[in-house]
């Protein structure tokens, strides 16, 4: 049986192919299938699910909520959960793409315990912050 997926973001995109090429050549998602008519792809790695979908092209939500200036999805950053980050980061820095947060150990308190990222952040083709990480798992807070 599939596993359902909750929430599928689909990213408004100036070219498809860039943003497809970004995705599974340098973050590892594959294609579970594409529209290319429509300039629309379905990615995926793991149980990580992202729609990518061309401005202008097949089916366009425009009453004004669509990006017009770079870098687009301000405010926000996607976060996904992989099983090691450093596959996809050697394949950015082997590109020479820019990484916009570099790779780092984060621990963040949760409660009584702390839990742990490895993680970086980088701007996908349009400017979309994309956080891959991976669970370092729980620790007791550490005194600071």
């Amino acid at each position: 049986m599939a596993q359902s997926t909750s929430l599928i973001p689909e990213l408004a995109v100036t070219d498809w192919q860039a943003s497809k090429r970004f995705y599974c050549d340098l973050l590892g998602f594959a294609v579970a299938y594409e529209r290319p008519e429509e300039g629309f792809a379905m990615l995926t790695m793991g149980d990580a699910h992202v729609m990518i979908d061309q401005i202008g092209t097949g089916r366009t939500f425009d009453d004004g909520h669509l990006p017009d200036a770079y870098p687009f999805g301000r405010g926000m950053n996607l976060q996904i959960e992989v099983p090691a980050v450093a596959p996809a980061f050697t394949r950015l820095t082997a590109a020479q793409y820019p990484i916009y947060l570099a790779l780092e150990d984060k621990w963040y308190r949760k409660d009584a315990l702390e839990v742990g990222n490895r993680q970086f952040v980088v701007a996908d083709p349009d400017g979309y912050l994309i956080r891959l990480f991976q669970d370092l798992g729980t620790r007791s807070i550490r005194p600071t």
